[in-house]
């Protein structure tokens, strides 16, 4: 995996821990009473949306948006971070990284 300037922004500055997550599941399915099926959060503002392979696709649909392009698995064990600007993905280590739901 490889890293993009957005992320070695967010590294730099930031550190990988983002936003805290604003809910425990795909904010807008929760509105909306559908389903997901995996979690992104939203390193810059802590949005929960759901992945790509979810019908609604609301965490790229957020990152397209809002121009927030990092998010970060939400996914209990998955400890990487995705740029969708970049289309490119970093692992990270340790558990402190990756607040995820439960």
């Amino acid at each position: 995996m490889s890293a993009c300037a957005h992320i070695q922004s967010m590294s730099l500055d930031h550190g990988l821990l983002g936003a805290a997550p604003l809910s425990t599941g795909c904010g807008d399915c929760l509105a909306a009473g559908s389903q997901w099926v995996h979690l992104r959060r939203c390193l810059a503002c802590g949005a929960v949306g759901c992945c790509d392979s979810s019908p609604n696709r609301h965490a790229s649909r957020h990152a397209r948006e809002h121009g927030h392009p990092l998010v970060q698995s939400f996914e209990p064990g998955e400890d990487w971070v995705w740029c969708f600007a970049d289309e490119v993905a970093l692992a990270i280590r340790g558990a402190e990284n990756s607040p995820s739901h439960p």
